[in-house]
């Protein structure tokens, strides 16, 4: 199975024993943490997956043992499922620490999509600035994981954003609830609140993770300054000392913790990134310690 540079091989078989969870009760829709794994009524076959310690030995495909001597689990689909879409942010502000966040974005949604793949979720992934690109429909198990990492490799960052444009648009394209995955830096001039609020009120599950590079929290840089807005190229002249660091930084934990308490307060959840950090370490720390995954 060909796989480019996002993820390699190991990595994704240690990702096969995670389940991405939700919180609220969405009528009617069971999804990925509720689905059966060994045969039943009603049920169709999809795909295999590795077999880790605390597996159902019932769901054991044992025809597949005596060929090759490794344990797999044979996975079955029940429908309907919770709808899963996740909105990856691709505005020019995410090239700043020279690109390092664009990348770990595309490396984070590939490996929450593979997670999905897995057990048989199936997830819309979309690009936003401005307004929704172009986006890819993953299902159907982990053998369909190739279009998404093509997908996610080839896209680029361009435009400023425009969350409430982007929330609009969304709700008009998919008004089915669901659970509903922001990746981004959520660096708005306008301020994301509102339109963030305007989707949990829609009924979504809103799962948040803030992705920053280290400069954007705490800029490296002190004296005379001539800064450049990345999305629209606005200039603005400043004197910056140690003092003014601790406040930006200060200013900056405060918006975290804001968007922190909007998901926590609609039932959603919050997770903070840094994309220095080693992606293994947030995949089995901060989103399992967040209920994101588990």
């Amino acid at each position: 199975m060909p796989y480019t540079a996002l993820l390699d091989r190991q990595f994704l078989e240690k990702l096969e024993r995670l389940t991405i969870h939700w919180q609220k009760s969405f009528n009617g829709l069971v999804g990925g943490r509720n689905r059966s794994r060994f045969a039943g009524g009603g049920q169709e076959f999809l795909d295999h997956r590795h077999f880790h310690h605390g597996d159902d030995v019932r769901a054991v495909n044992w025809r597949a043992y005596l060929r090759l001597e490794k344990l797999f689990l044979k996975m079955f689909q029940v429908e309907p499922r919770v709808p899963v879409r996740m909105l990856l942010d691709t505005s020019e502000s995410m090239t700043s620490g020279s690109g390092v966040k664009f990348d770990y974005a595309r490396k984070l949604a590939a490996a929450l999509c593979y997670v999905g793949l897995v057990r048989l979720d199936t997830i819309v992934v979309r690009p936003f600035a401005d307004k929704l690109g172009e986006g890819i429909r993953c299902g159907g198990g982990r053998h369909q994981f190739s279009p998404v990492m093509e997908y996610l490799s080839q896209l680029t960052t361009h435009g400023r954003t425009d969350t409430l444009a982007v929330a609009r648009e969304f709700l008009s394209i998919h008004p089915e609830r669901g659970l509903l995955v922001i990746i981004s830096d959520f660096l708005d001039d306008t301020g994301c609140e509102r339109p963030l609020q305007y989707l949990a009120d829609f009924g979504h599950e809103l799962l948040l993770i803030q992705l920053w590079a280290e400069e954007d929290r705490m800029p490296p840089w002190l004296g005379d300054l001539e800064l450049v807005d990345a999305e629209t190229n606005a200039r603005l002249e400043l004197q910056f000392n140690e003092a003014s660091r601790e406040e930006y930084t200060r200013a900056f934990d405060r918006y975290a913790a804001e968007l922190q308490q909007l998901a926590i307060r609609n039932g959603g959840r919050y997770v903070g990134v840094s994309a220095g950090a080693p992606l293994e370490e947030v995949i089995f720390g901060s989103l399992v310690r967040a209920r994101v995954i588990a």
